[in-house]
């Protein structure tokens, strides 16, 4: 009676488990495994697994799905665990801005930002809505706030309670800003009735965030420990 072959000794993960280990002998099974996995998955899975989110682009229901999706994950993956949200955003809708803030609000891990780029208009918002003293901005980065737009047309009813919406989603907004900056929410409205530019000093003074990352001393930077200042 021959020996029936045994199928479980010839799955390709453990072929591959195997010729890596064989490479490399000190190598040891779990961390061959390990090893293929991660040559294996994309940038964006790299990152995520490393609870790292970007929010690049305009912010509207595509993107805002995307972060609040992957913080969720996040979230039920290592509960309470950091997670880093990386803004570089000329901002967009405001229900899709409020919806990413209140999923930071509402998870238990505590959301660190950094601003690369721009983070502008409901970008803002985000950004200063990190947790306190996890608020980063890389220094040639800028910041903007002002009252959200809106389009109305349409009938005489239909345009004031258009507007009306308007209102509400610029006082929103402004109790928002007040509230992770310090600011008097009529500091803050006034200040966005029109496009407020902010460098990132700037940026720190105002309370948007709580540092500004410098440059390591060997690429020309001050070399300041821990590579920030802030406040």
């Amino acid at each position: 009676m021959h020996d029936q072959p045994n199928h479980h000794d010839s799955h390709p993960a453990l072929d591959l488990v195997r010729a890596a280990a064989a490479h490399h002998p000190g190598i040891e099974p779990r961390a061959a495994v390990n090893y293929q996995r991660t040559r294996e998955m994309t940038i964006d899975e790299l990152l995520l697994e490393n609870r790292v989110v970007f929010l690049i682009g305009e912010i509207n229901q595509a993107s805002a799905a995307r972060v609040m999706m992957q913080m969720l994950y996040l979230e039920n993956q290592k509960r309470g665990q950091d997670i880093q949200l990386y803004i570089n955003s000329p901002g967009g809708a405001v229900d899709d801005t409020l919806a990413i803030y209140d999923t930071m609000q509402f998870i238990s891990s505590e959301v660190a930002t950094f601003c690369i780029g721009r983070a502008y208009s409901g970008g803002s918002v985000l950004l200063c809505a990190g947790q306190k003293g996890k608020r980063h901005i890389l220094p040639h980065a800028k910041v903007m706030v002002h009252q959200p737009y809106g389009g109305v047309t349409g009938q005489t009813s239909d345009i004031q309670i258009q507007a009306e919406e308007i209102i509400k989603a610029k006082r929103t907004l402004n109790e928002i800003l007040a509230r992770h900056t310090g600011q008097d929410v009529d500091k803050v409205a006034a200040d966005g009735e029109r496009d407020r530019f902010f460098s990132a000093e700037e940026a720190l003074e105002y309370g948007l965030v709580d540092e500004v990352a410098s440059f390591p001393a060997a690429k020309g930077g001050s070399g300041e420990s821990p590579e920030k200042s802030g406040n």
